[in-house]
């Protein structure tokens, strides 16, 4: 059934398609154009368009020539300077600071004690410098010189050698406060006598009286001091003692140069060399 139907609706179709294409009428309906008519209205401005795209660079252009240059303008003169105005006034005083803590109270006494402590410490010292000079050095000293007692016994040529080498000469009591301080020396060391720094001025006719009498080892005469002995005063020495000698007491004896005794040395202070 239902495929005679289908050969029934081509059959239909194709019947009509055959009777459109023979009618006559068909190209009797064509348009023929007409006159050209009257121009219109211009019409309204359309929309902007759309942004085109950018075209490509242009050549460069060519350098312009360097101008001139120019001249220096004249420097203008520097105009006078101007007066020194005057002092302003003093200004108002500024308010009082605000006032500072309560210092502390000085406990005095304590530094007064470390004051004190050092004071001893300092006399100790210089008692302990004393000692060492005066004991272990067995120096004495004036004002002006160091004594040193030598307690070895040479003849008064090799004595005086012998402070030579020491850096000082044999001593010379040349005043009564030098003489009385050799003196004590030679007591307190247990001896009786020693060679000084004194030489006869001439062996022939010895006198013991005025400021020819004697001579200090270096020829240099001496002041009018001399501590000769009695015993000397009224004899006269042998021409063999040439030399002299201090005693203990304080005074001077003549005695050979040969004979063996210890000497005292003498060292201007600041000078000292062994």
């Amino acid at each position: 059934m239902a495929r005679h139907s289908s050969g029934l609706f081509l059959f239909c179709a194709a019947a009509a398609f055959a009777y459109v294409s023979s009618s006559a009428e068909v190209c009797s309906h064509s348009l023929i154009p007409g006159a050209k008519g009257d121009q219109g209205e211009i019409g309204n401005e359309g929309d902007e368009g759309r942004i085109g795209k950018n075209g490509p660079p242009g050549h460069p252009g060519a350098s312009g020539e360097a101008g001139m240059k120019g001249d220096n303008g004249h420097m203008g003169k520097t105009g006078p300077s101007g007066d020194q105005g005057d002092k302003g006034a003093t200004g108002l005083d500024g308010p009082s600071g605000l006032k500072g803590k309560a210092g502390t109270t000085c406990d005095c006494g304590k530094y007064r004690r470390v004051v004190g402590q050092m004071d001893v410490n300092v006399g100790k010292l210089r008692n302990g410098v004393k000692f060492v000079k005066n004991i272990m050095l067995g120096l004495t000293e004036s004002e002006e010189r160091y004594y040193l007692l030598v307690k070895e016994a040479k003849s008064y040529k090799e004595a005086s050698m012998n402070c030579k080498l020491r850096g000082g000469t044999l001593a010379v009591p040349n005043t009564v406060d030098s003489n009385r301080l050799m003196a004590d020396y030679v007591s307190q060391s247990g001896l009786t006598r020693v060679y000084v720094g004194l030489l006869p001025n001439n062996t022939d006719t010895l006198s013991h009286n005025g400021r020819n009498s004697s001579r200090d080892a270096d020829s240099s005469p001496l002041p009018d001091f001399v501590a000769w002995s009695q015993d000397e005063e009224l004899t006269s020495p042998s021409h063999n003692a040439s030399c002299v000698e201090l005693l203990s007491t304080g005074t001077w004896n003549h005695v050979e140069c040969d004979t063996a005794m210890f000497f005292i040395c003498e060292f201007p202070k600041g000078r000292i060399t062994g």
